[in-house]
């Protein structure tokens, strides 16, 4: 029998998705949910997200609180680690990522690409250090952060373009408030190997940045946060931290 045209796609990808959207209805405000907030954030009729939330019970991404409500579980960090991206990276980088926290005393960030926005895989802070708006496994916009820079300037070609096209300034760095003073910005970035930008607003904060590779290019990009605008004099430093960490990744290979 020939195959019906415009058919429903089969059940199991249906099911995968509508996993997905109910696992990314959890965020930084949104870390214990009940049911009818997750059938509310989801869209999702409440009979479907009570099925959906007690097989991801069942299976360990998500776990039920005393009270009700649901958290991510442990069981995605145990999967999650083992993403080369995101725990191998992390692990290669922690030790020059501490020896860089030590020099500055402030905020040391691990970021990676993932399509037009940067996801932070590791940040180290100071308890009296500056506070910043990213944590740990958050996004972080591309044209208006240093490690985002850094990224976009290594990007494809049309993610840069896609990028530099909607761009509309605003809050990040100070120099950088046009599509033209980006597409400037990302030449400069590639010329020289490093990234460095300071906003006036809401506080002073100065940010340097450097691209971290493996064998195959640029993966990740490394940075430090500092309150003030003066010299960038932590661009000898972070370029130093990446280029080790770069050249320890350049010489590994993922386990088969």
């Amino acid at each position: 029998m020939a195959p019906t045209r415009g058919r429903k796609p089969p059940v199991g990808e249906a099911v995968v998705d509508r996993a997905f959207t109910l696992l990314r209805s959890f965020d930084a405000e949104h870390r214990a949910q009940p049911l009818s907030e997750l059938a509310r954030r989801t869209g999702t009729p409440r009979s479907s997200a009570l099925r959906m939330a007690r097989k991801l019970v069942e299976v360990g991404a998500l776990e039920r609180l005393e009270d009700g409500r649901y958290v991510v579980g442990l069981r995605l960090l145990e999967i999650a680690s083992l993403a080369p991206r995101g725990h191998g990276l992390h692990a290669v980088a922690m030790p020059f990522m501490e020896d860089l926290f030590h020099v500055t005393g402030q905020h040391v960030l691990l970021a990676v690409r993932d399509d037009t926005e940067a996801l932070l895989v590791e940040r180290l802070s100071a308890h009296d250090a500056d506070p910043v708006r990213f944590r740990v496994g958050g996004r972080m916009p591309l044209p208006t952060t240093g490690v985002g820079l850094v990224l976009l300037a290594h990007a494809p070609a049309d993610v840069q373009e896609t990028v530099i096209g909607s761009f509309e300034g605003g809050d990040g760095d100070d120099v950088v408030r046009t599509p033209a003073e980006l597409r400037r910005a990302l030449a400069e970035i590639r010329r020289g190997d490093y990234a460095v930008g300071s906003q006036s607003a809401p506080r002073p904060l100065l940010t340097v940045a450097a691209p971290v590779r493996d064998a195959g290019g640029v993966v990740a990009a490394l940075s430090v946060v500092v309150p003030g605008t003066g010299p960038a004099s932590y661009v000898p430093a972070v370029r130093t931290a990446a280029r080790a960490i770069s050249r320890q990744l350049a010489s590994e290979r993922p386990a088969g």
